[in-house]
């Protein structure tokens, strides 16, 4: 069944993510924290205000070149986001990392995290300029199926890398986008 794309919207200022905006953002992400999702919180529970500086922090250092938001939204609910890095230092200037990819719950099936990230690889490529994608997965989530089917291999794994609690232990698990 061919996956369902959603528009998706790009940010690469931080003049242009809206207070509105602003303010769905550390909501998304608590929301998804909560729920087990891996997206930066790793001790839930948390809320907004455990989220909003970390999300200031992100919107601080948007730049066309370097740093890029994209978000998912339906019916004026944002449902999903991402980022987009790159560094510019010359020998690895040409691969990109994804962080935070998240999507909500609710919609969790829908195709919001596949639009979310086929866009990320066209900016990747045609603003960017870049020619590879990289990101760091949690393992036992099923991650690796869901990147595996939007073109993601597995190059990697760093055993019992992340602790969740004190007798839970995940593998995190390297991904790679080669080609865009």
């Amino acid at each position: 069944m061919p996956i369902r794309l959603h528009p998706v919207q790009q940010f690469t200022s931080p003049g242009e993510v809206t207070p509105a905006m602003r303010r769905k953002l550390p909501v998304c992400w608590a929301e998804v924290t909560n729920a087990g999702g891996a997206a930066g919180f790793p001790f839930p529970p948390i809320d907004e205000t455990h989220a909003a500086p970390a999300v200031d922090g992100i919107l601080a250092t948007l730049a066309p070149a370097t740093h890029g938001l994209l978000t998912a939204t339906t019916d004026g609910e944002l449902v999903g986001w991402l980022t987009i890095r790159r560094d510019t230092f010359e020998l690895i200037a040409h691969w990109g990392t994804l962080h935070h990819v998240q999507t909500r719950p609710a919609v969790r099936g829908r195709g919001f995290g596949a639009s979310l990230v086929h866009e990320a690889r066209r900016v990747a490529r045609d603003e960017m300029g870049l020619t590879q994608l990289r990101l760091a997965a949690r393992g036992g989530a099923g991650l690796e199926d869901f990147y595996g089917r939007l073109g993601w291999r597995e190059v990697g794994r760093w055993p019992r890398a992340l602790r969740l609690a004190a007798d839970d232990y995940r593998d995190e698990v390297l991904m790679l986008l080669d080609p865009l």
